[in-house]
């Protein structure tokens, strides 16, 4: 071989390592540079939950609610200008805070510090974080041609009348059920109609029957026993006498035998055939079952006596108005054959159980009545003024999207972007407003129209999200000692 081939050839093994060194050195710059910057970016990465989107951290992990694995979010601007230093530092703008939170409950929120209703400390939502994936964003001249409308939340007073029908039924401590206490016979019948009005003491029948007979037999019998035993020498033969007497007056009276009659039954020494029977109370005869010669039992029913001089008035309600419904609110009735006339009174009973038939509870209203006008079976129209529920945080009913589980309104928060909030809910007035118990503040703006548009883009962009897979992080260029092992390998 030439010197001068020889010298290139040697010059050539010396120069080649110099640059694999060279290359090397410019791959490990480069994979430094790489690390850098996604460390920067790593320590900028947040964290949010796919089932409670308004958990965000800044680090990976847990959710702290259901206990899933936190998913890498995709950083969005939200109006803050973040520049890089000359150290290579970034310097970010001051967060806002919107409200704050329940940690185990969205619905809950405020616009202060504090507790929620389990004793947890409220955590603060930033205006970037309250744009949660469910967030949408609509072109304002879209919005327009949607028609879409807003109303602002504010509190008020909500009231509401209730109309519905009543029913006029009878007092009933005041109905009394007549029978007798033996068996036998009617002979005589006094009361011979039902609606028959009767006074306390009228006799209603007379009432033959055996054991009255033997009864007041047995009673003389006693009585005369008592005459020939008084003046006995030893007191506990007239004490006896005076027991026996007892006994059989006794069974006189259990038998509905009146003081009266036994009075009577003294004074003539004679044993009556039938015994009268006199209407304990006074009223209208709403049931009538006893007829002349007829043959009865004890305990047969024979009577049925109402006093309608004061009536009870039922007046349905449905079960969205009981949170309306008192006791002791003032309600009005008025007669359907007397145009203008109101009879005024207070809910004295709201009974505890729905009717299986009309699905409403019953509220009693009690009313004097001198003249009987108000008669039972009656129907009449009820009017109550339901009590005020003051400064109440409302919204218009049309703005609430109810799915029969959780109650739902969308919030505008400017520039064509709408947030998808649950709340919970409480009353309606008759003005079609809607209470708001928690989920908004006080000068928020709700959309009252087109939000079942809104609703299923919302329910989509938040199911792409949960879908997406977390971002993998990029794979590490080879060490350097896996550049020198391929400069080996080259050379070998």
């Amino acid at each position: 071989m030439k010197p001068v081939a020889k010298r290139l050839l040697i010059g050539f093994f010396i120069l080649l390592p110099l640059v694999g060194g060279g290359i090397w050195y410019a791959l490990y710059l480069a994979n430094s540079s790489t690390k850098q910057t996604n460390h920067h970016h790593e320590a900028h990465q947040q964290y949010t939950c796919g089932m409670h989107p308004w958990v965000i951290t800044d680090e990976p992990g847990n959710c702290p609610i259901c206990g899933m694995a936190l998913t890498p979010v995709k950083a969005e601007t939200v109006g803050q200008v973040a520049t890089e230093t000359s150290q290579g530092e970034m310097s970010k703008g001051e967060r806002k805070i919107k409200y704050w939170v329940a940690p185990m409950d969205p619905t809950y929120i405020r616009d202060e510090p504090g507790k929620s209703p389990m004793g947890m400390d409220l955590v603060p939502v930033y205006e970037d974080e309250a744009q949660s994936g469910s967030t949408i964003t609509i072109d304002p001249v879209t919005v327009q041609n949607m028609g879409v409308r807003t109303a602002q939340v504010t509190c008020r007073d909500l009231h509401r009348t209730i109309r519905t029908v009543g029913n006029i039924d009878y007092d009933e401590p005041k109905m009394t059920s007549i029978n007798a206490k033996v068996d036998g016979w009617v002979e005589k019948l006094y009361v011979d109609q039902t609606g028959q009005l009767v006074q306390k003491g009228q006799p209603l029948l007379e009432l033959y029957s055996p054991k009255l007979v033997s009864a007041q037999q047995e009673y003389l019998l006693a009585l005369r026993n008592k005459e020939a035993l008084k003046d006995s020498a030893f007191a506990e033969i007239s004490d006896g006498g005076q027991r026996l007497l007892e006994a059989a007056r006794q069974r006189l009276r259990y038998w509905d035998i009146s003081e009266r009659q036994i009075r009577q039954l003294e004074k003539t020494g004679q044993v009556r055939k039938t015994l009268t029977l006199y209407a304990p109370y006074k009223g209208v005869v709403i049931l009538k079952q006893a007829m002349p010669g007829q043959f009865i039992k004890a305990g047969q029913e024979l009577f049925k006596v109402g006093d309608i001089s004061r009536v009870w008035v039922y007046a349905d309600i449905y079960e969205y108005e009981l949170p309306w419904i008192r006791v002791g609110q003032t309600a009005e009735v008025q007669l359907p054959y007397a145009v203008g006339t109101f009879l005024t009174a207070k809910i004295s009973t709201i009974y505890p159980y729905v009717d299986p038939k009309t699905r409403t509870v019953k509220a009693r209203l009690e009313f004097a009545n001198p003249g009987l006008e108000l008669k039972p079976d009656m129907y009449v129209n009820v009017k109550i003024e339901a009590q005020e529920v003051r400064n109440a945080l409302v919204v218009p009913g049309e703005a609430v999207l109810d799915s029969g589980e959780k109650q739902t309104v969308f919030v505008a928060l400017g520039q064509g972007k709408f947030e998808p909030r649950q709340v919970k809910t409480g009353v309606q007035d008759q003005d079609g407003f809607i209470e708001i118990t928690q989920g908004l503040l006080d000068g928020e703006t709700v959309v009252t129209s087109a939000q079942f548009l809104f609703d299923s883009e919302s329910k989509l962009r938040e199911a792409i999200q949960k879908m997406r897979e977390p971002i993998q992080p990029q794979s590490a260029p080879a060490e350097p000692n896996g550049a020198s092992e391929d400069l080996e390998a080259l050379f070998e």
